[in-house]
């Protein structure tokens, strides 16, 4: 199996793409000191389940790029999203036995997954 380990957002104004996913999700951006634009996304610490990713200056018409991102409170996550500029593309839906999930567009036009682990939810 080919595990996930890193993933690329483009953003069309990376300013206010690291502004939204700072105040949304609360990841740490930082540019990368590489020869290109680039910029190092940690989504938490390096201890914890999940994975790390970039964000990348957008080139032409790309596919939208999708991840699910794991939340303590999806709702909270909501609001959060709603705040920072963000849009509920799919609102709180259960994921029986698994968890509460929504879908949202960020400031750049990426359309992601939120989800809030809940065994009980749907059941």
């Amino acid at each position: 199996m080919a595990r996930v380990v890193h993933f690329e957002l483009p953003a069309e104004n990376p300013d206010r793409a690291i502004a939204f996913y700072t105040a949304a999700l609360g990841w740490s951006i930082t540019r990368w000191k590489g020869p290109m634009d680039y910029w190092l996304i940690s989504t938490g610490p390096q201890e914890a389940p999940g994975i790390d990713g970039g964000l990348t200056l957008r080139e032409g018409p790309e596919a939208l790029q999708r991840c699910t991102v794991d939340v303590e409170s999806i709702d909270a996550t909501v609001a959060a999203i709603k705040a920072a500029g963000g849009k509920i593309l799919m609102p709180k839906a259960p994921v029986p036995g698994a968890g509460w999930l929504i879908y949202f567009e960020d400031t750049e036009g990426n359309v992601l997954g939120a989800m809030q682990s809940d065994t009980s939810a749907g059941l």
